[in-house]
């Protein structure tokens, strides 16, 4: 495509010297796994969001699975989330054992609709996963009132939200565990996998960081049984790098959605809804139309990419049918699937090739 959905080359030639620098000292230390850059990618992500604690980990999808395990999550247990999601937000759920329980999504903001979430708990919720869509917070404050009154844990998962803010809260900061993915598309993305969990509970911090090394405080002694979800020091160079723009780059990608904004006001499209408390950082610029297809195919005639997110919600995926759910369940989710379509919004975006996607969407 000559416009992509996300341009990942252009972004490293911005930084290339600082990048391969980056890769050479750690060739040149012969430290790969568990070294000073990810100790150090802790330290700074952990001040970045403003909490305590930070557990580096192999991948997005394996720090929410290390965080239910560490609230000693499992069979028997049910933990509530949206059905508007990437698949690992229900998945690791299920990983551990417990059941995953949805609810339906504000039609808006795309985010859990939390006039519904009390209703869906019952004796055996244990959690509570929220998920910040496509960048965008959900109100947290009155996730953590409603979870307080049940005394339920709150995981963030902030995957594709880091650096979003709320009521001037960063992404992360005001669970009690928040997890984030640097798989390569995100904001900050590394050149390979990776993840964090960030905490300001240092017990589970501690249980968190023997999880992520088979169950080990002491090499070759284990305590319990782990897992192996490590970052490698090669990613945590890259992402120490990166998360000095992620300020820069976020900002830059606001600016282009308000562009999107203003020159999409007239459209037949529907444009991302905001929450008036939140800050998003556009990981996605998600339209929605009931042509999505047309639009699709028009933008691709075009030299458009664009992207379905998500063409299935979690109730109706095939690897959920022994939960019971059917078509019409959560109404809202539904249509969004049948509705969103990402187009390209990311710092290296020109102006003229905002022009050109808009020309095409508006023919």
């Amino acid at each position: 495509m000559r416009i992509p959905l996300l341009d990942l080359k252009a972004q490293y030639l911005t930084i290339k010297e600082e990048i391969d620098q980056a890769i050479q000292n750690v060739l040149d230390s012969a430290i790969y796994i568990m070294g000073p850059e990810m100790k150090m990618f802790e330290k700074e992500i952990a001040t970045y969001c403003g909490t305590k604690e930070a557990v580096a980990v192999g991948n997005g999808t394996d720090a929410l699975v290390l965080t239910l395990k560490a609230f000693g999550i499992g069979p028997g247990d049910e933990v509530i989330t949206t059905p508007f999601t990437f698949f690992a937000s229900a998945e690791t759920i299920a990983q551990v054992g417990a059941k995953p329980v949805f609810v339906d999504i504000d039609p808006v903001t795309l985010n859990m609709d939390l006039t519904l979430l009390e209703e869906k708990i019952t004796p055996q919720t244990k959690a509570i996963i929220a998920v910040h869509i496509f960048g965008q917070m959900l109100d947290m404050e009155k996730v953590m009132e409603i979870a307080a009154r049940h005394d339920l844990k709150v995981i963030e998962d902030a995957a594709q939200a880091i650096g979003a803010e709320y009521l001037g809260k960063r992404a992360g900061s005001i669970g009690h565990a928040s997890t984030f993915s640097f798989f390569p598309t995100k904001n900050l993305g590394a050149y390979g996998d990776g993840g964090m969990i960030v905490t300001n509970d240092a017990d589970l911090a501690a249980q968190l960081r023997v999880l992520r090394f088979h169950g080990c405080k002491i090499k070759y002694y284990h305590d319990q049984i782990g897992y192996n979800s490590r970052l490698d020091e090669m990613q945590a160079a890259i992402l120490r790098v990166k998360l000095r723009y992620l300020g820069q780059w976020n900002e830059t990608r606001r600016e282009k959605a308000q562009v999107y904004d203003q020159l999409l006001a007239d459209a037949a499209v529907q444009l991302p809804g905001l929450d008036p408390q939140a800050l998003p950082i556009y990981h996605l610029y998600v339209l929605r139309t009931k042509d999505r297809l047309a639009l699709m195919e028009r933008l691709k005639a075009g030299g458009v990419a664009s992207a379905i997110y998500y063409p299935v919600p979690l109730h109706l995926q095939k690897a959920f049918r022994t939960l019971g759910y059917k078509v019409g369940d959560f109404p809202v989710a539904e249509l969004a699937c049948e509705q969103a379509l990402a187009i390209p919004c990311h710092p290296e975006l020109s102006l003229e090739q905002q022009r050109e996607i808009v020309a095409l969407i508006k023919a």
